[in-house]
């Protein structure tokens, strides 16, 4: 893409190419100037060749014709190799008559679009990565006084900054000019003020220090202008509705939704789009989607949102765009929820056949829909973005994305209140409640789940009302209120029972089995348990029967009964692998290799906690995969 560093590279590269002895015959260079808005032709291009390469007045032959007869003549009776950079070319009509004839001599080409139709090596340049970005701006800064310390004692603000220009080598290069300028403030100072704005553009741009080395004006506006005025319509009217996506990577089907087109249309004007390095396709390995998705480089997309921003017309279409994409993740997400959600006797969900299609589909758009709920608190997206937020619940919680939950929730619970809807602010509270819990808020999670148990009581949804019990007594139980605990767990099992809810009531009698065992009553959470598995089983929910299972068997364990604990921790393992929920198998396998472990039986003790390992890690929790692997090799120096 434009400001990249593709002049730079091919000059250093050039440069050191010529101190190896490769080009003995000299280097030749002509900026083609193809992105300004009078570019340089063939025709007068091979003029400044040959006037390089001591053809000119009188010498020069009087048509181009001749001219480009005599360029490759000479190139032809130089024995000694050279080389050709033809510099920032936007069409192959620039530089096909250029080149040599001949292979003795090499060509360097640089330009901002790749030209598929000719059988050249390509070599695409990607944005830097940020240990290169920091030292690019550590090397401007210190090359110029090696007494500047803001780089060694701001490491968190250059690295921002870095972040904040994209890793692109031109934004990093107006900033390092930037900060030489006022010396006297620190960077952290320049990250605030990009912030403060939301445009690093503008800023950017307002601060360049002028030219670089090369005589170019340091400046991005311009750069990105030039590619976008060069597009036809529609590929222009892409790339603007690209800029509005709610994530940084977005796949094909949800730009067809942004476009108002289908899968097939929109992949052409995207693949001349990557050609243009407008966007960058991104392969994904396995899942049922596309296996493509489109990147669109930061500072591309606050360029493209400016654009739209400015004219009426482009803001309405933009507005639309954006109503369909959630209308359409709104549907799938809706879709996968069910998936997930699904019990035997249910109705089939659409699209999606099974849990792991499901999921493969919210892995890969989850930036997207978590970004997508962020706009509810536009009131003109508020409904379908809270629509979102709902479906996303099990998925964020399956997947343990607590962060991203708590920011969906919150989202759904500020618009719910704003507009007065008091049993969906308790529904919203609730969840979110149970989404600090797991992110080890335990006392914020309590103030949430009172506030939604308030408000429901004050409805009179008893039925709401029971869970929130539950979740209640799950965030007191994590906070150490065991005995408070129980009591919320014994008041919303009441409740679910007179509701006849015994879906609901088997998930409370789990918790209160655990709360009991807690406070040292373990017969009795064995009976709760029992009772838990029992009521899962005729339900049909094997994924938390597998829960009730694996509680039940620490509780057998602690009763010193430990062959029904390990036929116990068995069964849950089973149902845990055939869900593919590896963090559920690794808990599960834990405590399997610690009935081992007080039983004495050293080898088994250490070959399960070697799988509860490989469970954490399949499941990304590799601070517990950490813990497992030591436990066994510590087992390993004990006689068997």
């Amino acid at each position: 893409m434009g400001g990249i560093g593709k002049t730079a590279l091919a000059v250093e590269a050039a440069h050191r190419a010529r101190a190896e002895g490769w080009f003995p015959g000299g280097t030749l260079f002509v900026d083609l100037r193809g992105y300004d808005d009078d570019p340089v032709t063939a025709d007068q291009a091979v003029l400044a060749l040959l006037d390089a390469l001591g053809v000119r007045d009188r010498d020069l032959p009087p048509t181009a014709q001749r001219q480009y007869d005599a360029y490759r003549l000479l190139l032809a009776e130089q024995q000694n190799r050279m080389l050709l950079i033809l510099d920032n070319a936007s069409d192959p009509a620039q530089y096909l008559p250029l080149l040599p004839g001949t292979d003795r001599h090499r060509v360097l080409i640089t330009s901002r679009d790749r030209p598929d139709s000719l059988p050249v090596r390509l070599i695409d340049l990607e944005t830097l990565d940020p240990d290169d970005s920091v030292a690019l701006v550590t090397r401007a800064l210190q090359d110029t006084d090696e007494r500047d310390e803001r780089v060694r004692c701001e490491p968190g603000a250059l690295l921002e900054l870095a972040d904040l220009c994209g890793h692109l080598p031109l934004a990093l290069q107006i900033a390092a000019g930037m900060l030489r300028r006022r010396r006297h403030r620190d960077i952290a100072s320049l990250v605030a003020e990009i912030r403060s704005t939301g445009d690093a553009i503008a800023v950017l741009d307002q601060g360049s220090p002028g030219t670089d080395l090369y005589g170019r004006s340091l400046v991005l506006r311009p750069v990105l202008e030039t590619s976008y005025r060069r597009l036809p319509d529609d590929q222009a009217r892409l790339l603007r509705l690209l800029c509005l996506a709610p994530g940084a990577e977005t796949g094909t089907e949800t730009i067809a939704a942004l476009a108002d087109v289908d899968d097939e249309t929109v992949l052409s004007p995207l693949e001349d789009l990557a050609a243009a390095h407008l966007v960058t396709p991104v392969r994904r390995t396995g899942g049922t989607g596309s296996a493509v998705r489109w990147r669109v480089h930061d500072l591309v997309r606050g360029f493209g949102s400016g654009v739209v921003a400015g004219d009426a017309v482009m803001r309405e279409e933009g507005e639309l765009a954006r109503e369909r994409v959630l209308k359409f993740y709104a549907r799938w997400a809706d879709a996968a929820d069910d998936r997930l959600r699904w019990l035997p006797g249910m109705e089939e969900p659409e699209r999606f056949g099974d849990r792991r299609q499901a999921l493969e589909w919210l892995d890969g758009e989850r930036a997207g829909l978590v970004a997508a709920v962020g706009w509810a608190q536009e009131g003109r997206f508020a409904d379908a973005a809270v629509r979102l937020a709902w479906s996303l619940r099990e998925y964020l919680s399956w997947r343990r994305y607590f962060d991203d939950w708590i920011d969906v929730m919150e989202a759904a619970r500020d618009v719910a209140c704003h507009a007065g809807n008091r049993p969906n602010e308790a529904m919203a509270s609730d969840s979110l409640g149970v989404a600090l819990r797991e992110a080890g808020r335990a006392e914020e999670a309590i103030d949430a789940h009172t506030r939604a148990h308030h408000l429901l009581q004050a409805a009179g949804d008893q039925h709401r009302e029971a869970m929130t019990w539950n979740n209640l007594g799950n965030a007191l139980q994590e906070a150490g209120r065991v005995e408070e605990a129980i009591d919320a767990y014994a008041r919303s099992r009441d409740l679910h029972q007179a509701a006849g809810d015994q879906h609901r009531e088997a998930m409370t009698w789990n918790n209160l089995g655990i709360a009991l065992r807690r406070a040292g009553r373990v017969e009795e959470a064995i009976d709760a348990y029992t009772r838990s598995r029992d009521l899962l089983q005729a339900a049909g929910d094997q994924h938390r029967e597998a829960m009730a299972w694996n509680n039940l068997g620490v509780a057998l364990r602690e009763a010193g009964r430990a062959e029904e604990a390990i036929a116990a921790n068995g069964k849950s393992f089973e149902i845990h692998r055939e869900f593919e929920d590896w963090y559920g198998a690794g808990e599960t396998l834990h405590n399997l290799a610690m009935i081992h472990e007080t039983a004495h039986r050293t080898a088994e003790a250490r070959s399960v906690y070697l799988q509860c390992a490989d469970a954490f890690t399949r499941a990304d929790a590799l601070a517990e995969a950490t813990i497992a692997r030591t436990r066994a090799a510590e087992l390993s120096e004990q006689p068997d």
